[in-house]
């Protein structure tokens, strides 16, 4: 242990290179997660900050109290209680814009393989099937003609309404608060978009205001020829509602980056035929990973170094170190 170094904890499975950097740059202690046995109550008091890859509760944080900077490792933050960790004064950062694009390139990559069902194509071709039975079969979905809607036009969501812009698709979007700066249409109410549109993109945070809000009733607003593509937060969509919706093609498709309970992906999502599924991979390239990493990193080093954070989490704005 360093006098001169702030002690930093791991907490959870962290990214390779935040544990290079921590343990390069601070002194360092893992846990493999939030458990307060897992920490004796001396090492509990020399804890200036968090790189979080775990939930971490209030119980958690009110342990530690040096504590001043939690770290969370994604632009999703809901596992951290950035509220109490606020009336703490302990700042919470997160990991924005520096995955937008590979977030938005994905999603677009799932729209289009759910509609034209490209990873069922190949493997078709992959089986020797081409050879032996002909053609693949026409695909009864297509993008053209569809109208998108953007649940969640933060920066993600607005680097996905780009790109779609640029296939020729209308876009609508819903937000509690309406943009000034786009003029895309806005909804009030989610299921209003729902029924404006054939495509629904979910790609807002977890946490209680958003769990299960794309339900039965959503679902049924957006139709018959209505596809899903979800890459925020699993608990967004009411899994067992929309597996009925799929069974009974009350919707056409759903693509899915992201589950309630993951790693675990109900075998009826996997079992219906107009499913596209992915392991959460919407950011997971190593440019991207080692992005955010660094930006856990950097948000460390400033805030214990008594400069601004780089990226605070809403809640934490208020309290956040003026520049200079």
């Amino acid at each position: 242990m360093s006098a001169s170094r702030p002690t930093v904890l791991l907490a959870g499975k962290v990214h390779p290179r935040v544990r290079a950097r921590v343990e390069t740059d601070f002194d360092a202690i893992s846990i493999e997660t939030a458990d307060p046995e897992l920490l004796d109550e001396g090492v509990r008091s020399r804890i200036r900050g968090l790189a979080a890859a775990t939930a971490i509760s209030a119980d958690f944080i009110d342990l530690l109290p040096n504590l001043e900077v939690i770290a969370n490792f994604g632009v999703g933050y809901d596992s951290v209680d950035a509220a109490h960790a606020a009336r703490r004064q302990v700042m919470v950062t997160n990991t924005p814009d520096v995955l937008s694009d590979e977030v938005a390139d994905t999603t677009v990559g799932l729209l289009l393989n759910t509609v034209r069902e490209l990873p069922k194509a190949e493997a078709y071709l992959r089986a020797g099937r081409w050879e032996r039975e002909g053609a693949y079969p026409l695909t009864s979905l297509s993008l053209r003609g569809r109208t998108v809607g953007i649940f969640g036009l933060g920066r993600i969501g607005l680097a996905i309404a780009r790109r779609l812009e640029a296939f020729g698709l209308p876009i609508h979007y819903h937000t509690r608060n309406k943009r000034t700066d786009v003029a895309y249409p806005w909804h009030a109410r989610l299921i209003d978009m729902a029924a404006a549109v054939d495509t629904l993109i979910v790609v807002v945070p977890g946490g209680a205001a958003t769990e299960k809000a794309v339900n039965a009733e959503v679902l049924d607003a957006l139709g018959p020829q209505g596809v899903l593509i979800s890459v925020g937060r699993g608990t967004t969509i009411d899994e067992p509602a929309l597996i009925e919706a799929l069974s009974d093609r009350r919707i056409a498709a759903a693509g899915l980056d992201v589950f309630a309970r993951e790693p675990h992906v109900p075998q009826a999502l996997i079992d219906l035929p107009n499913t596209c599924l992915l392991p959460h991979v919407a950011s997971a390239s190593l440019s991207t990973r080692n992005a955010m990493a660094d930006l856990v990193v950097d948000n460390l080093a400033a805030w214990l170094a008594g400069k601004p954070a780089l990226t605070p989490v809403p809640e934490c704005a208020g309290f956040d170190r003026k520049p200079g």
